[in-house]
């Protein structure tokens, strides 16, 4: 088997997401290559052939993928797949962009949001908010995927020494192009590791899907919540809180 991972970068360096697919990949078990398209991602593609577990890096270097337009880099994808039993990418804004468009090209399903691997045809994956976790099992002569970042530990940065080779193939669909971007900037403390719910809605389920520690705070110790929270505490929240901040 031979895997394809579309690394996340920023044409200078590599993602943490794209460590956490190469651990999926290694999980599937095969020789592993990861795929960097950008403009002027020279950086980019030597740190890929520093991760841990890849055996080659495809560059693809040029004007049509600086911003990695999902338009664009999909077909070349798509092309690329043609070698691959199985192409991943990170569930991030970009893959979940990419890779949907990845399938169409090759007429296969998509796989969203892998959490485990059971073999190299069968995965699990979340539904329902994370309520039901499904098995789903392939038999697409290309397996193309979205891995969740946080049901994977990431692989090494460093230790490898993967070749890496050029890509010549450019393709620019001429149907969108690249506005601009910006930071939005917010006043509020963000818990993006270790959110407080209250609880345990299925929308609240849905909002922490990403994170690793969960701590929950309910007067009712039969409360749902309880059932998926690293961390319990039955108490009242306007009570516990201020008590908490306290000892700070």
């Amino acid at each position: 088997m031979s895997i394809l991972v579309v690394a996340e970068h920023d044409n200078a360096s590599i993602k943490g997401a794209t460590l956490n697919a190469v651990a999926a990949a290694q999980a599937i078990g095969g020789d592993i290559a990861v795929l960097v398209a950008g403009s002027d991602c020279g950086a980019a593609a030597n740190a890929a052939a520093a991760i841990a577990g890849v055996s080659k890096v495809l560059h693809a270097d040029n004007a049509a993928y600086a911003h990695q337009l999902a338009e664009n880099v999909a077909p070349l994808v798509a092309e690329l797949a043609a070698s691959y039993s199985h192409v991943l990418a990170p569930s991030t804004s970009n893959g979940k962009n990419i890779m949907p468009r990845v399938a169409a090209h090759l007429d296969v399903d998509q796989i969203s949001d892998i959490i485990a691997v059971e073999s190299a045809d069968t995965f699990k994956r979340p539904i329902y908010a994370g309520n039901i976790i499904a098995t789903v099992q392939s038999s697409d002569t290309v397996k193309v995927m979205t891995v969740r970042t946080t049901a994977f530990d990431g692989v090494a940065a460093e230790g490898g020494s993967a070749s890496v080779e050029a890509v010549a193939s450019v393709h620019d669909g001429g149907n969108s192009s690249f506005v601009g971007e910006e930071v939005a900037v917010s006043d509020r403390p963000e818990l993006t590791s270790a959110p407080i719910v209250i609880s345990g809605a299925i929308q609240h389920l849905a909002g922490m899907k990403d994170s690793k520690v969960i701590v929950a705070i309910n007067k009712d110790e039969e409360a749902p919540i309880f059932q998926v929270a690293d961390y319990g505490l039955v108490a009242d929240l306007f009570q516990a809180l201020p008590e908490f901040e306290a000892t700070l």
